[in-house]
């Protein structure tokens, strides 16, 4: 039992295996088959390295197809064979456990290429031969010229055998002789070509400088010329061909005919047409996709002055419930009769729709008026996705975000364009979709800014970027020290210091705020830790207890007590001096499961705290069931008693939560006190700590150790 490859040289040289037993049946060569298997394996290594390169070179593929015609793979079948050898088995052996995705696509891109060079060297080796024809149906001539009679049988066996149509007419362009090739070529009508003039074979993709050259040449001010050009045949088809037409003279140099060599390119022509569309085509639902699409708006942006250009991102909602619930055949189903809704859309002059992956799509518009074009296409396309799709006997409704950019070309690149859409687009999802948005340069600047803070912070955390301030609790009774509230912060390298309300949410969404918040926790119980053998020293009372703010994705983590265990026994610091802050949101509607890790915290003597209490509106029958200790209160309660007389409102609220909180045994913390109104009003009120502004804004650790000492010393 033999097994796979075990290394990339192995599948290489599988890959080669495979390749020549595919292509060498019809190969023209006198090599046996592992003679012929080596030749290619120089070519898989390069086709292997191609697929893997970080930006795609068109020209060493295109370097891989001249080189099959190198190796006597000269028959179209060869290629047809190589291009069905790669797309099947190239990434299979050679893609090494890439993105699958990302490979499928260069391996398309490499056949397209591949076959472009293959072409393009047949082609070159096929003019070569027509050179030499051409030169032996010269020396043909100019032996007629000189000894008709002996040479007449060579020549008529040279132009008739030919396997390339060629064709004799005088300098006005009547046609005289024809081989047997050129007839079959036009569909075997002889009649079709001879007697009938040359200009008679116009077509309308003829470039102008085909038939510049044609004149040039009748004048005798050129020997030849070559061109690709287009014919129709009798029925109607249109035949392809490479041409070269030459011009003959006499013994003493005068012009007297052409000589016309022409070599069939339609089969050729057609299949790197096909290699095209698929390359740039979704094979799903046969619309424009992301190569197309790019090429387009390019072109659209590289427009000259005056020109403007508007653009539709659009992104189903909901489409993943549709794979998940109903299987992705059906999904694919839905995004076909997506795209032909999408497709009724644009249809005027300048409009294009393509899909970009997934059931992402876009629609481009182009023109003067785009401004308003752009509005009236977001508007057919929600209209179009309004009415249900049936699919598999249900009826779907489809709804769709769509963000759109529209502006003059020319300031801004493809990628820029785009980003811009999508980020536009997910602006539109998040504010309840089935809806379109227009860009905003400001939004996107926060979105961009956002996007780079979140991809910056795995790499903050272990360069050590995060450091930590502390804000004092103070005791309302004798205005003593009795800990103090951990706030993390980031020092960014461009941005500089950035608050927790900037990164915390963004560490939450990429679960960063698990190892975020443990070395928060780690670094304050080592704080906390020196403050007290600091207060031992000195003698004097000081910060005991240090906060430490709980995220609600660290509340479910498994490790938060056993972490929290680990920590305060290996730096020393008793349970005690520990307050886990957590907020009232995080706690609404909590079951047992999600409180059991507090409780079991809470029994060890860790004090629980919560946070921003007033602002969920939870039931305060609940506090009963929560193990906590501690109510902090938001800082909206305070507002109003920041000047005298207080607010009564304000007075009557803080008066019966904080008798509501010492009936069940809760002491009764304040955030936000920025005046001294503020702090006699809440002593009076019976409130326990406070902090805020008023006392001392969050600083270092040692500025909170020497407010401690003063407040002991005085």
């Amino acid at each position: 039992m033999s097994g796979e490859p075990d290394g990339p040289e192995d599948r290489v040289r599988r890959f080669a295996t495979i390749w020549s037993r595919a292509i060498f049946p019809v190969t023209a060569t006198s090599m046996t088959r592992p003679e012929f298997e080596q030749q290619l394996v120089p070519l898989a290594r390069r086709l292997r390295a191609a697929l893997h390169e970080r930006i795609f070179d068109a020209t060493e593929a295109q370097a891989i197809g001249a080189a099959l015609v190198g190796t006597h793979c000269t028959d179209p079948e060869a290629l047809s064979r190589t291009l069905d050898c790669v797309d099947a088995y190239l990434v299979l052996y050679c893609g090494d456990d890439g993105p699958q995705e990302e490979l499928r696509a260069r391996s398309a891109r490499l056949q397209h290429a591949v076959a472009a060079g293959f072409a393009a060297a047949l082609r070159e080796r096929t003019l070569a031969e027509q050179e030499a024809i051409s030169q032996a149906a010269l020396s043909a001539r100019s032996a007629v010229a000189e000894a008709l009679h002996a040479s007449e049988a060579r020549f008529r066996a040279v132009f008739h055998g030919a396997a390339i149509g060629i064709g004799i007419a005088d300098l006005s362009g009547t046609v005289l002789e024809v081989n047997d090739a050129l007839i079959s070529m036009f569909g075997g009508l002889e009649s079709h070509l001879r007697a009938r003039n040359a200009q008679e074979w116009t077509h309308p993709d003829d470039s102008p400088h085909v038939w510049k050259l044609y004149e040039e040449l009748v004048r005798g001010e050129r020997e030849h010329y070559r061109v690709e050009k287009a014919f129709y045949r009798p029925d109607g088809t249109v035949l392809w061909t490479n041409l070269t037409v030459s011009l003959l003279r006499d013994a003493d140099g005068v012009p007297q005919y052409q000589l016309a060599l022409m070599e069939d390119t339609t089969e050729r022509r057609l299949l790197n047409l096909r290699l095209r569309y698929e390359a740039t085509h979704d094979a799903l639902t046969g619309l424009p996709n992301r190569t197309l699409f790019f090429e387009r708006l390019e072109k659209a942006l590289a427009a000259g002055d005056g020109a403007r250009f508007g653009l539709c991102y659009l992104d189903l909602d909901g489409f993943k419930t549709v794979n998940d619930s109903l299987g992705h055949a059906a999904g694919d189903r839905l995004l076909v009769e997506v795209a032909d809704r999408l497709q009724s859309c644009a249809t005027a002059s300048g409009e294009m729709v393509a899909r970009l992956g997934g059931d992402e799509f876009v629609a481009l518009t182009t023109g003067r008026e785009s401004e308003v074009e752009v509005d009236e296409l977001a508007g057919r396309i929600m209209h179009a996705l309004s009415t249900p799709i049936r699919v598999e006997g249900r009826e779907l409704t489809v709804r769709g975000s769509i963000g759109i950019v529209e502006g003059p070309a020319g300031e801004r690149g493809a990628a820029e364009v785009l980003r811009s859409a999508d980020i536009t687009m997910y602006r539109a999802k998040s504010a309840g979709g089935n809806r379109f948005e227009l860009a905003d340069p400001e939004a996107d600047a926060r979105a961009i800014t956002r996007h780079g803070l979140t991809t910056a912070l795995p790499a903050a955390l272990e360069r050590g970027e995060f450091f930590i301030e502390y804000q004092p609790l103070v005791h309302l009774g004798d205005g003593s020290v009795r800990g103090a509230e951990a706030l993390v912060r980031w020092l960014h390298p461009q941005h500089g210091i950035i608050g927790p309300d900037r990164f915390i949410p963004l560490a939450e969404h990429t679960g960063l705020i698990v190892p975020l918040g443990r070395w928060v926790l780690e670094e304050s119980v080592r704080q906390a830790r020196t403050w007290k053998a600091r207060t031992a020293e000195g003698a004097a009372a000081g910060p005991l207890r240090v906060n430490v703010n709980l995220s609600p994705m660290q509340l479910t983590h498994p490790g938060l007590v056993s972490d929290t265990v680990e920590i305060l026994e290996r730096l020393g610091l008793e349970p005690g001096a520990l307050c886990l802050e957590v907020t009232e949101s995080a706690l609404i509607g909590a079951d047992d499961d999600l409180l059991k890790p507090l409780r079991r915290l809470a029994e060890m003597g860790v004090d629980i705290a919560l946070d921003d209490f007033g602002t969920g509106y939870s039931n305060l029958a609940n506090l009963r069931r929560l193990p906590v200790s501690i109510l902090k209160l938001d800082r909206s309660f305070t507002q109003g008693m920041q000047h005298f007389p207080a607010d009564p409102v304000d007075l009557k609220i803080v008066e019966g939560i904080v008798s509501l909180a010492h009936s069940l045994d809760l002491a009764v913390t304040v955030e936000g006190v920025e005046t001294g109104a503020q702090a006699d009003q809440l002593r009076e009120l019976g409130c326990d700590t406070a902090q805020g502004w008023y006392y001392a804004r969050p600083g270092p650790p040692d500025q909170l150790h020497e407010l401690a000492l003063a407040d002991a010393t005085s």
